[in-house]
């Protein structure tokens, strides 16, 4: 359950920053 949440946190902190190169760019 616990690896499952980290998981979670690291794709929503990936597409974050992918937004925000995006919206840089």
């Amino acid at each position: 359950m616990f690896l499952i949440d980290m998981m979670i946190s690291l794709i929503f902190f990936i597409l974050l920053i992918i937004c925000v190169l995006v919206g840089v760019a």
